[in-house]
């Protein structure tokens, strides 16, 4: 039960209660939580004001609704740092993950206006184009689309995509290796494409990081977008002030 002769409003006293439902374990990942009606009735406590609570709770990631069956726990997100840093994959093993690598287009395009702009180089140029999608334990978790100078890598496409990350084949067979990072965050919204390779609705909140890579001489090699589910990862950025 709820304490009312504490200073600390109820409704905050609830938030409190449920979060360390979740946190602790006690309600595990995609099991339902009591009804807002049962809330109400346990704790003393409206149901508006019971539904408040739930609704900060799945705006912060802990909570999710599926319509006309409840509300459930989350799964927890997966805190990784931008993959400017240590590639994503590389991360996700780290922390005990099965991963896979599904190669969607290997081939070559002519930069449009934005890539070139992007590369530094002339529009129209020769450019790889690589698509993959990464899965962690099975699941669908990010896409990643890089454009590369095809006169930079002239062999690549002899290299295991799938096996290997990007930025060791880079660095090991074309000596070029990223000293400098110029990167972008945003939230973005699933288009009916990547929804299908996410496994997700369309219009799904994404995470969508943006990456240009260029060398100590100052060579630009490589520019990335990852799209990451918004609802199974969070990036995690280390400043020295």
């Amino acid at each position: 039960m709820l304490d009312r002769n504490n200073p600390k409003p109820l409704y905050a006293q609830l938030e409190d209660r449920l979060r360390s439902f979740i946190l602790s374990g006690e309600w595990q990942p995609n099991h339902a939580i009591p009804s807002e009606n049962e809330m109400s009735r346990t704790y003393g406590l409206s149901r508006m004001t019971v539904r408040s609570v739930v609704t900060t709770l799945v705006n912060e990631g802990l909570l999710y609704r599926v319509q006309g069956k409840g509300t459930f726990v989350a799964e927890p997100k997966i805190s990784t740092r931008s993959p400017a840093y240590l590639g994503v994959r590389e991360q996700l093993e780290q922390m005990g993950y099965e991963t896979t690598t599904r190669l969607i287009t290997f081939g070559t395009i002519e930069a449009n206006a934005h890539i070139a702009a992007m590369l530094g180089i002339p529009r129209e140029e020769q450019v790889y184009f690589i698509e993959r999608v990464r899965y962690a334990g099975g699941r669908p978790l990010s896409i990643h689309r890089s454009y590369l100078p095809c006169a930079l890598c002239p062999s690549l496409a002899d290299k295991a995509l799938e096996g290997e990350q990007l930025c060791v084949i880079m660095e090991r067979e074309f000596g070029l290796k990223t000293a400098t990072v110029s990167e972008t965050l945003e939230s973005v919204m699933a288009s009916a494409a990547d929804a299908a390779l996410l496994q997700v609705e369309k219009g799904f909140p994404l995470l969508r990081l943006e990456d240009v890579n260029v060398t100590a001489a100052h060579q630009t090699f490589e520019y990335t977008t990852v799209l990451f589910r918004g609802d199974k990862i969070k990036l995690h950025f280390e400043y020295e002030a």
